[in-house]
């Protein structure tokens, strides 16, 4: 058992992955849509697609985290591809892989399956059977960079948030501006599209602040104990966020809930370097650029994540090259998958 020196806390990890490109997985979503073809629409289709990332996430904790004793990936039945090579090679000292089906952690609520949106995913993730009290949360595009340690998520067994405190949308005086401009004119207000923000925002305000503390694209150690509690004592909120198969303006993402409140509770450790190197979008800027981001996480000690997000949009050189670079990077001496 691998286990970490922070108080002798044990530490998993969760990750959440589906693979968009299995036709099985589009044959099962294709019911819920009507009168459209939703895989041309590449903002939408981008959520599902991708590029093997889940391996660079995978092997980035396995080399710079050695203390994670469980990774658990939170998939629609399916299994990433270097799974079972892994499976024959692994040490006693590296983390047991672990396979958790929607059916697992849904079984409470297995009308609401099959689920599309990783906001209700995310929500029930606490509910993974032997689960450990700490964990860290991560998206499969992100990865680490560099070697952590416990005390680099959770100090004294309490979670390190990263982020910065931001005022909420409603007290921007020129984002009102906006959304009654918007409205005058008959048009879709911003208070009515999904956001990663507006997701935070509504976690915040759950928990009656007036102001909110933003997280980015980094992993987040959570507390499974403090998401137990709050949802045995708010279960409107859990069903709030797990009815939608898609995602809905009402939601929030479960990691700011988390945060929020860890910190309502002042068991929380806030930090406001992200300590990221972020890539991503829609990856239209010049390849001297990533080049350029490359070298600056090699030179930069303090920056330990990297999020590659919508890789599946990403040209095949600027592919390449981040690839090469990484597997570089990534290279563990016994494992070869």
């Amino acid at each position: 058992m691998s286990v970490s020196k922070n108080k002798d806390i044990v530490i998993d990890a969760v990750i959440t992955w589906v693979d968009g490109s299995d036709v099985k997985h589009q044959e099962k979503m294709r019911p819920y849509f009507t009168g459209t073809n939703v895989w041309s629409n590449k903002k939408f289709k981008t959520r599902f697609d991708q590029v093997n990332e889940i391996e660079i996430a995978v092997k980035s904790i396995i080399k710079f985290a050695p203390y994670i004793q469980n990774i658990f990936i939170v998939t629609d039945n399916q299994t990433p591809p270097f799974l079972e090579k892994y499976n024959k090679q692994k040490t006693a000292s590296q983390p047991t892989i672990t396979i958790i089906d929607h059916t697992i952690i849904f079984a409470e609520f297995d009308s609401l399956l099959p689920v599309f949106n990783c906001r209700p995913i995310e929500t029930l993730s606490y509910k993974i059977p032997k689960l450990s009290e700490h964990f860290i949360y991560f998206n499969d595009d992100f990865s680490l960079l560099k070697k952590t340690t416990p005390s680099d998520f959770f100090v004294d067994g309490n979670p390190v948030l990263r982020g910065e405190w931001k005022r909420l949308d409603e007290h921007i005086f020129h984002k009102q501006l906006i959304n009654s401009v918007l409205k005058l004119l008959g048009k879709e207000t911003r208070d009515k599209k999904y956001g990663y923000k507006r997701g935070q925002q509504n976690a915040a305000r759950a928990l009656g602040f007036d102001k909110y503390f933003k997280l980015d694209h980094t992993p987040a150690p959570i507390r499974k104990s403090s998401l137990k509690n709050y949802f045995e004592s708010n279960p409107d909120m859990q069903e709030k966020n797990i009815r939608h198969r898609f995602r809905n303006p009402e939601q929030y993402v479960l990691q700011s809930l988390a945060n929020h409140i860890e910190i309502k509770k002042g068991t929380a450790v806030l930090k406001e370097d992200y300590q990221l190197i972020y890539i991503g979008g829609s990856h239209s800027k010049p390849l001297y650029w990533y080049k350029k981001m490359m070298n600056r996480s090699e030179n930069d000690d303090s920056k330990l994540f990297l999020c590659m997000q919508s890789l599946d949009l990403c040209p095949k050189n600027k592919l390449d090259l981040l690839f090469d670079w990484l597997q570089k990077r990534l290279k563990i001496d016994n494992l070869n998958f």
